[in-house]
């Protein structure tokens, strides 16, 4: 399936998820499903989400990357992975949005950029559904 996103649904999807915005990400193990609320950001086809590395859905994530999100009536399939320590010199750009975007509550003590399991956990979106206001876009990211 090739990408199919529409400008306006890119333009929605930034509209509600191109800043500090909550959604529920899925994991599978063992069979069993988890799910959580994360703060996550938007960009590009992906969402950015800032963890720790031993977390439940990054160990989750490790063993089967296959992952569900949904939220704002949005809802999608991706594939998550870990792109490393939040201060690693190869997220500096991206660490600078994601602190900029999160910047409500990232300096109140919940990251501890020094830390070195404090990760980046990326989750790359193939495909979704987008409601809004009575139009349905189905989507191939």
């Amino acid at each position: 399936m090739g990408k199919t996103i529409p400008a306006e649904a890119e333009r929605i999807l930034n509209e509600r998820f191109g800043h500090d915005a909550l959604i529920a990400v899925a994991t599978l193990e063992d069979g069993r499903p988890s799910v959580r609320t994360v703060n996550a950001y938007y960009e590009d086809g992906a969402f950015y989400v800032i963890t720790h590395a031993m977390s439940g859905k990054m160990r989750q994530i490790a063993e089967n990357p296959a992952v569900a999100v949904c939220g704002d009536w949005f809802t999608a399939h991706g594939t998550g992975d870990n792109l490393g320590h939040i201060c690693d010199e190869k997220n500096a750009a991206l660490a600078a949005r994601l602190r900029k975007a999160f910047a409500e509550w990232y300096g109140n003590g919940h990251v501890d950029e020094n830390d070195p399991g404090t990760c980046i956990l990326r989750i790359r979106l193939t495909d979704g559904l987008l409601l809004s206001h009575g139009a349905r876009y189905e989507l191939a990211f």
